[in-house]
């Protein structure tokens, strides 16, 4: 199967309609997206189709970039692009020696053959089996898959790769890196939009000219550099910058049956399937500092020598918190957003029809929340991205950080005084909490938005939160603490014998954001903003 010209990528239509497409069939406006049974699949369809346009489509510059994304490409001239890198993406072969898609060039037929389940990243682990441990994700929930849910499985765990043992190598990115794409405005948007709002023309993203028969670019054409002994680390330098889509830590073979059969990911019947893998520790060992286009990072500015770190998915899930940090660049910090995110700017919202006021692209953020090899849950959550100015962007960034800090002062102060009403020695006490701050973050943030739009309203303001903003943003606060609170002890509680501490924590949260350190951050930040600095930044 050839993942570049065989009906294998399931869609879903406008009209509610399912089919199954192959990849030049993307270019239908009337495909609003893919269908594919996970929401792991989801995401991981979004970056092979990115990669390969990226990779054999990519246009030149920004103006060639528009005209694709206003009308999409003619089906012979895809297909023509697409037939360089025919070659690279057979799934299966007759011969063993031909090479497959994202598997390892050597058959590793001394290797043991697994079940096809360990695909699947959240599987309970060779250990788990062995001690019975699998109590919430039970072993043999997949035990055959249809081609192109193997080929689709392979690939996720390939580019969301988390530890695996002795010399199971993570991804070039790290264990289950957070990845973050841009979406059109509307919601209405082609799928071909969705993807190629992703694709960087070679203007923005330069690279010399790709060898698309050479593994540096495509790890699997080429026998693995085993990384068993040191010094054979692969660095940055060491590849193609498009190796980056196609990274392949793990060395895997699929074992392909033939015959009847029913997938048990997504129910089809099918006349080849996969029932097992083999698999080879010390595969590619990527290391050093990379920049996936569709990763955030950090760096530390106060050590420019260490590597960078990707984003990664933490408990909590991804909330307003975290916005600012994805959407805009904040050199003071370190923190650095994805270049397909970095890129956006005011004339490219005005070309794409997102430059009205109250108009703005989305961000979609999501991946994997890893503890190691263990995978606690998968994130997603679309996030405003705003159309912005540089001089806009510099400004903002200094205000939200004000206004991040007193939710995250706001927020300690609540998850403190609620443990303070449940237990005589909160400090004493060991437990998770975090679905406080979950419900803190998602409860405020739509105030928070609401915020961020008033500051952009007027674009000539000098200060962009005004004092009424302000205000109403501490009141949001105020509510949602006090009202979790109230739900979490008050409500919560059928005894009166502690009430008298539930009073006292109580009375200590409001007192704290009435007169305490939440008046004190509220009034730093209007010393920001009457400050003879500040006043002389706004009229240079």
């Amino acid at each position: 199967m050839n993942l570049l010209f065989d009906s294998w990528l399931p869609v879903r239509l406008h009209s509610g309609e399912q089919r199954t497409v192959c990849f030049n069939q993307l270019i239908d406006s009337n495909i609003a997206d893919f269908a594919f049974p996970r929401a792991d699949f989801q995401g991981a369809a979004y970056q092979f189709s990115i990669g390969v346009l990226q990779t054999l489509f990519a246009p030149d510059n920004e103006t060639q970039w528009l005209l694709s994304y206003q009308q999409t490409p003619r089906l012979q001239e895809l297909t023509a692009a697409l037939e360089k890198g025919r070659h690279a993406f057979e799934l299966i072969a007759e011969s063993a020696k031909a090479t497959r898609f994202m598997q390892d060039y050597d058959p590793l037929e001394q290797a043991e053959a697994g079940p096809i389940s360990g695909l699947l990243i959240e599987a309970p682990g060779a250990n788990a089996l062995k001690l019975n441990t699998d109590h919430f994700i039970k072993r043999g929930l997949c035990n055959q898959i249809s081609l192109p849910m193997a080929a689709i499985a392979l690939f996720t765990l390939q580019i969301n790769a988390p530890s695996g043992g002795q010399g199971h190598r993570t991804g070039l990115r790290g264990g289950g890196p957070l990845t973050t794409l841009v979406l059109p405005h509307t919601v209405n948007a082609s799928l071909w939009q969705k993807l190629w709002l992703n694709v960087l023309s070679r203007e923005k993203f330069k690279y010399d000219e790709p060898d698309l028969h050479s593994s540096v670019v495509f790890p699997w054409l080429s026998p693995t550099k085993e990384s068993k002994q040191k010094g054979t680390e692969v660095y940055e330098k060491d590849v193609h910058p498009l190796h980056m889509y196609w990274a392949m830590p793990r060395r895997i073979r699929l074992e392909v049956q033939q015959g009847s059969a029913i997938c048990d990911l997504d129910g089809t019947e099918c006349q080849q399937f996969v029932t097992g893998y083999r698999t080879q520790n010390y595969g590619y060992n990527y290391s050093g500092s990379w920049w996936h286009p569709l990763t955030h990072y950090r760096i530390n500015p106060k050590k420019p020598d260490e590597d960078n770190l990707s984003t990664k998915g933490q408990p909590g899930g991804i909330s307003y918190k975290y916005w600012q940090a994805l959407t805009l660049l904040d050199e003071e910090e370190g923190s650095i957003p994805a270049k397909v995110v970095s890129v956006y700017n005011p004339d490219r919202a005005k070309l794409l029809g997102a430059g009205r006021r109250g108009e703005y692209q989305r961000l979609w953020a999501f991946g994997y929340d890893m503890d190691n090899m263990k995978a606690r849950g998968w994130y997603s959550t679309e996030l405003p991205l705003f159309n912005l100015t540089s001089s806009q962007r510099e400004t903002l960034l200094k205000h939200v950080k004000v206004v991040q800090q007193l939710a995250a002062e706001a927020l300690w102060q609540c998850r403190t005084q609620i443990k303070s009403a449940w237990f005589s020695h909160p400090g004493d006490v060991k437990g998770d909490t975090s679905f406080i701050d979950l419900q803190f973050w998602q409860r405020t943030e739509q105030a928070f938005y609401h915020t961020i739009a008033t500051m952009l309203a007027d674009e000539n303001s000098a200060e962009p939160l005004t004092p009424e903003a302000a205000l109403s943003w501490l009141l949001a606060l105020k509510r949602t603490a006090t009202d979790l609170f109230d739900e979490l002890v008050l409500s919560g509680s059928d005894s009166h014998k502690h009430m008298a501490r539930f009073i006292q924590s109580r009375r200590a949260l409001t007192g704290w954001l009435a007169k305490g350190k939440a008046i004190q951050s509220y009034k730093q930040f209007y010393q920001i903003l009457n400050s003879d600095e500040h006043k002389q930044e706004a009229k240079a």
